[in-house]
């Protein structure tokens, strides 16, 4: 995927002047050794050109790691540390930063072998409050080099995320369709994040697609949909277009793109786009997601700021469906019931139109779209990848703004299961622990939208941490039982 960033992590250790500097030293050498046997090393660079003790180290170390490429740093805590200097380091850096400090080795060696970290630690975590500046701290930040160099691997899918806001812009193309009012949301928090909005008109992008017409690149296009689809390519004859609208999209991101690096895109698919383009756009978006390159339905822009946060995080494709329809009491009696752990009420249907990539479906096939052609002619409505969604781990979250443009997120973990839908559509059987109480008390309670991120894998660490350095204070979750939410009723 070229669409996210890969992040290179500087490590810069630091050292309270009055503890040894040997002791920064050499356990940033273990830290980094260790990691290098774990890990790929390409991810991380060591700071050779001081331990940090001073503001003037300080200097010289961030020099450095700039130098070096980093887009994310470290601050190691070989010691107690110098809360001024190392607390520096993270307010004059210009991307994510992480903190972590050094177990102690040795019972047999206590004096001179004794860093403090542990103490020093606390005093960072002031220092980073006092100056209002964003730092990830780790669940236990103290460890053993092994231990660290866990933590460091965790931290690089938060950076991912973070790095990649940064250099994001979002592409739209249309208003929401009429009585989508749960997709609108004030944008000015994405400036705030840091991420550029380009809005544009539907006519805007229809003239860009006539003006693709012929495109010499158009058949070498189909051959590759061709062979993607395989004996899944029931109506051939709207590939040509569904390539050149492709082709559109793309080139639209290189014309538009500016000085960002990465781009998402949204558009308006419905109601008038099928009959002025002649197709649904659906398998073309699920192939820029497949390429990490998320594309929304219906306007949705914080659904494809969520989509690119979990493709960075998760370093594969995501999709973005409608928390759509309740599991019928027979189909969950006869396929779910006694088979899996789950109650009724845990279960429910994720569905889009045909958005979801490719390789996320049990099998797929291209045809028209059953909603739509309700309305209009089937020819029209092509352009729709349907599939039972592969059963597995996957993660469902969003993060949007409210009215008065506060951020809140949800993150719910949970599975797809092996069961048949029977239905239409990209959609699977989605299964979350206590699904019920999240969908009343986090969902309907705190006015989300119906559509929702979903990354494959469980994901819920590293997006709820995204989140935190964001700024989200409000993260909804899937609560245990005994675990009430502040709207729940203690006697229903």
């Amino acid at each position: 995927m070229n669409n996210i960033p890969k992040v290179k992590v500087g490590i810069v250790a630091v050292s309270r002047d009055c503890f040894p500097e040997s002791l920064s030293v050499n356990r940033r050498k273990a830290l980094v050794d260790a990691y290098q046997a774990k890990y790929d090393g390409a991810d991380i660079y060591e700071c050779p050109v001081c331990i940090v003790e001073s503001e003037i180290h300080m200097v010289q170390a961030l020099e450095d790691v700039k130098k070096a490429g980093c887009d994310a740093l470290v601050v190691y805590l070989g010691n107690f540390g110098p809360e001024i200097s190392e607390t520096l380091l993270a307010k004059h850096f210009d991307g994510p930063v992480m903190f972590v400090a050094a177990a102690e080795e040795s019972g047999k060696d206590l004096m001179d072998g004794r860093g403090d970290a542990y103490c020093g630690m606390l005093n960072a975590s002031y220092n980073l409050k006092l100056r209002s500046i964003k730092a990830y701290i780790p669940e236990y930040p103290v460890g053993t080099a092994e231990e660290c160099a866990d933590m460091i691997h965790e931290f690089l899918p938060i950076a991912r995320a973070i790095v990649g806001l940064r250099n994001l812009k979002i592409i739209s193309f249309g208003p929401r369709p009429l009585n989508f009012l749960a997709c609108n949301a004030p944008i000015k928090p994405l400036y705030d994040l840091g991420v550029e909005i380009e809005e544009n008109s539907e006519l805007d992008l229809f003239e860009a697609f006539k003006k693709h017409d012929g495109d010499p690149r158009i058949p070498d296009v189909v051959k590759d949909m061709e062979k993607e689809l395989g004996t899944g390519n029931q109506k051939p004859e709207v590939l040509p277009k569904l390539a050149q609208y492709e082709l559109t999209l793309l080139d639209w991101i290189e014309a538009h793109k500016g000085y960002r690096k990465y781009v998402t895109l949204t558009g308006k698919c419905w109601p008038a786009f099928q009959t002025q383009f002649g197709f649904v756009p659906c398998y073309v978006n699920s192939r820029l997601a497949a390429r990490g390159i998320p594309v929304s339905c219906e306007v949705d822009i914080y659904g494809t700021l969520s989509e690119f946060i979990g493709t960075c995080v998760s370093q594969d494709a995501v999709t973005l469906l409608d928390i759509n329809n309740s599991v019928p009491a027979d189909m969950y009696e006869a396929d779910i019931k006694g088979k899996f752990n789950y109650t009724h009420k845990d279960t429910f249907m994720g569905f889009h139109c045909g958005n979801t990539a490719s390789g996320k479906l049990s099998s797929c096939t291209m045809k028209y779209q059953k909603i739509m052609a309700r309305n209009l002619p089937e020819e029209v409505t092509q352009g729709t990848l349907e599939g039972d969604i592969a059963p597995g781990d996957i993660t469902f979250f969003r993060l949007q703004s409210t009215a008065d443009t506060q951020l809140r997120a949800y993150v719910a973990q949970g599975e797809v299961l092996p069961v048949a839908t029977r239905s239409f559509g990209s959609i699977g059987v989605f299964a979350i622990p206590e699904m019920g109480r999240f969908y009343r008390h986090v969902l309907i309670a705190k006015n989300y939208p119906h559509h929702g991120a979903v990354a494959f894998g469980h994901h819920g660490k590293a997006l709820v941490e995204v989140f935190r350095y964001l700024g989200v204070e409000d993260i909804g979750f899937n609560q245990p039982k005994g675990m009430l939410y502040p709207t729940e009723n203690p006697y229903a």
